[in-house]
């Protein structure tokens, strides 16, 4: 039985005002006038005003399993009332737990965790342990990834609007991006031969030091529009990076923990096994958290000390690991891929009645649909993905947007939603994209 909250005494112009009031304005939300959350179970989220909306963007793919999810909460609930911080200057059981289940469901040999507390930490510390494992300095990062906050990972970060503050970093250089629909070399895939790979070594040659500490990309960029790289790509970029001694560095802070669907990794479904993986967001279902796990060869190679005072957190290691278990009792695995081929082929069916529609992309239940103006110029289409997003909330459904022209749609789902949910997203986004004027 779900227990109802007791109304807040606030309306939501009045925490909008108050946040305008004292939180900084860079802080970006989305719609004209800012939705006010006030509670969610599993796929909805209410308002303020108790209005229900379908999430399709789980807090930018965080709740992966569900909005307060009893299976998760009652976890997280007994582990505060037993013990709530330690720092990583005392083992807990619980962080060790965890990283012993990280341990056996990642490739290869990473076997070895650091927990930190975002996606931005995550790839700091998986670049530092580069440097030092390799003795090199240079970073090779992909144009239009974005890889967090910080000085560095603005510096990694291949998108203007997320590299302000006068970014000051050498070392790191970017490759054209793999992205198809707007091909950099402009050339069409498959006669291309993946040409965009090639550019990885060409970039080492001439843009750093001619060896290389590591190379950095999301397997589909999340911020970016859900830029989706072929099949080949990966594996000939592995390669490169292999010849001039650099480690692969797969940044997994969406692509993680089931969302593209049948693997645990995004990385996985290009068969690439990398030296390091990083992660955050849905691995704890919105509690936060980060995560740097490689090999024990590489983790030995940090010198100096090191600790994370909330990282491995016990309570966080708990919502983690058992978001994990849910994952695999509940076999989310193989949901994500069953329902997210039965999500693309309706976002196909819309793209054919959308001539807004320019381009579908994604895996699993991560889907990108691409706006433009014209199919022929395509012409990015901002305004009338602004307008989109407004018609689609109107019409009670929660949506992402991306891409570096704030075009791109971005879908992500929970992994345990059903087909029926996907029907409703479906017709609210038809309902929606008939509403949008040029």
């Amino acid at each position: 039985m779900t227990i109802q909250p007791k109304p807040s005494a606030n309306s939501s112009a009045e925490i909008v005002r108050k946040q305008k009031q004292y939180l900084w304005p860079a802080i970006t939300n989305y719609y004209q006038q800012p939705l006010v959350a006030d509670r969610g179970e599993m796929q909805y989220v209410w308002d303020l005003e108790g209005r229900r909306y379908l999430d399709f963007f789980g807090g930018i793919l965080t709740v992966s399993v569900g909005h307060c999810n009893p299976k998760i909460t009652s976890k997280i609930k007994a582990q505060v009332d037993r013990l709530q911080h330690t720092s990583t200057l005392y083992p807990n059981e619980q962080i060790v737990a965890l990283a012993e289940k990280i341990a056996q469901i990642t490739p290869g040999k990473l076997d070895k965790s650091f927990f930190t507390n975002s996606g931005t930490e995550a790839n700091e510390a998986a670049i530092l342990v580069a440097r030092m494992a390799t003795g090199r300095f240079d970073v090779v990062a992909l144009r239009h990834g974005y890889s967090g906050g910080s000085s560095l990972a603005k510096a990694v970060t291949g998108q203007a609007p997320w590299r302000k503050a006068a970014v000051v970093s050498v070392g790191v250089s970017h490759a054209v991006n793999p992205y198809c629909y707007r091909c950099p070399l402009h050339m069409s895939y498959p006669n291309c031969g993946v040409a965009c790979a090639n550019d990885v070594e060409n970039l080492i040659q001439t843009g750093t030091s001619g060896s290389i500490a590591a190379f950095i990309a999301e397997p589909i960029q999340g911020v970016g529009g859900f830029i989706t790289p072929p099949p080949e790509y990966f594996k000939i970029v592995f390669k490169i990076v292999k010849e001039y001694g650099g480690l692969f560095i797969a940044d997994e802070v969406q692509t993680a923990w089931g969302r593209t669907g049948k693997k645990w990794f995004g990385i996985e479904q290009w068969e690439v096994t990398p030296d390091v993986i990083t992660s955050a967001k849905g691995l704890a279902n919105g509690v936060p958290v980060g995560l740097t796990v490689t090999t024990p060869e590489i983790a030995n190679a940090f010198q100096g000390l090191t600790i994370s005072t909330f990282g491995g957190n016990p309570v966080t290691s708990v919502a983690a690991r058992a978001t994990i278990e849910l994952i695999e009792e509940e076999n989310l695995l193989e949901n994500a891929h069953m329902v997210g081929t039965y999500f693309r082929e309706k976002l196909d069916t819309l793209k054919e009645k959308h001539p807004l529609i320019g381009d579908v992309r994604g895996m699993g239940l991560m889907q990108g649909l691409e706006l433009v103006k014209d199919r022929q110029t395509k012409e990015p289409a901002a305004g009338e993905t602004a307008q989109l997003m407004e018609r689609a909330r109107e019409n009670g459904l929660l949506i992402g947007k991306g891409g570096l022209y704030g075009n791109v749609i971005r879908l992500a789902p929970m992994l345990n939603i059903s087909k029926a949910d996907v029907d409703e997203a479906v017709r609210l986004l038809d309902k929606s994209f008939s509403e949008v004027r040029s």
